[in-house]
């Protein structure tokens, strides 16, 4: 087995200040320790979990490494956390948890630490997804991807695990025909204007864009995200420009703001 690991001060470093965490957290749980961390469930714990992973993913967005390093130290206090609720009750502990991904990385790498041959990323992303359908345990295949996740990210990776079983269009022209398809389907259905079909529609037709996205390598949630700072700094802008003229936002009117638009864009060197 094939294992290089360099820089090893820099991983005995991090391997002491993992175990420091793990036994701040223990103290900090224990009858002497804070009030606040000894009454936290795991139920308790979760909106602070998806709190801190959106804002180191905003810090990734802005590039802003410093606020990443402090982010990405609040997601592994996180992490620590539940793992430390955990072996109170029993159940698994920190040690157990890095055996567990330790473990996984190396089987699901044999194009790394074994002798399997892999020619792009394509190849190593099917060989994971044939590599966790072997070792999973669950009745079906995509009851793995996490129902409580933003729907566009769900409806990748649903697709993605299909793909990898070969249940994907050979390229993306089925896809654009596909396209075409949803869009006169939700056309029909807003001509009849049943709510329940038009709504069926339109999700038809979002899961259609998501998988063109994967066709054409775009993921949709951070292609999405990126429209939307878009919109929010461009109208940002026409408000600031509606201050200067004096004008009030709720008075400026569609093709006042239409051409402040027009401006933003010109300012930033957008196409138009």
């Amino acid at each position: 087995m094939k294992q290089t690991f360099e820089n090893t001060a820099l991983t005995d470093q991090a391997a002491a200040e993992f175990a420091r965490l793990v036994h701040i957290m223990a103290k900090l749980r224990s009858p002497d320790g804070c009030p606040w961390d000894r009454e936290q469930t795991h139920e308790s714990l979760r909106p602070y979990l998806i709190e801190e992973t959106y804002e180191a993913l905003d810090s990734i967005d802005r590039k802003a490494y410093a606020e990443l390093k402090k982010e990405l130290g609040d997601l592994m206090l996180h992490i620590v956390f539940h793992a430390r609720l955990a072996e109170e009750e029993q159940l698994f502990s920190a040690a157990d948890v890095l055996r567990e991904i330790n473990e996984k990385l190396i089987r699901r790498h044999p194009h790394v630490f074994g002798d399997a041959v892999v020619n792009s990323t394509d190849d190593v992303n099917k060989q994971w997804e044939q590599i966790k359908l072997k070792e999973d345990h669950k009745p079906q295949l995509l009851s793995g991807v996490p129902k409580n996740q933003p729907a566009l990210n769900r409806a990748f990776r649903v697709q993605e695990k299909a793909a990898a079983v070969g249940f994907d269009w050979p390229s993306d022209a089925p896809v654009w025909a596909k396209l075409t398809e949803e869009i006169q389907e939700l056309k029909i259905e807003l001509a009849e204007g049943n709510r329940e079909k038009i709504e069926a529609e339109f999700g038809d037709l979002l899961f259609t864009m998501v998988n063109l996205g994967r066709k054409l390598n775009i993921h949709p949630e951070e292609a999405l995200r990126t429209s939307i700072q878009k919109f929010t700094d461009r109208f940002g802008q026409i408000e600031l420009d509606l201050q200067d003229e004096g004008i009030p936002l709720h008075e400026a009117g569609l093709e006042k703001m239409d051409k402040l638009w027009d401006k933003a864009k010109e300012r930033e060197g957008a196409r138009v």
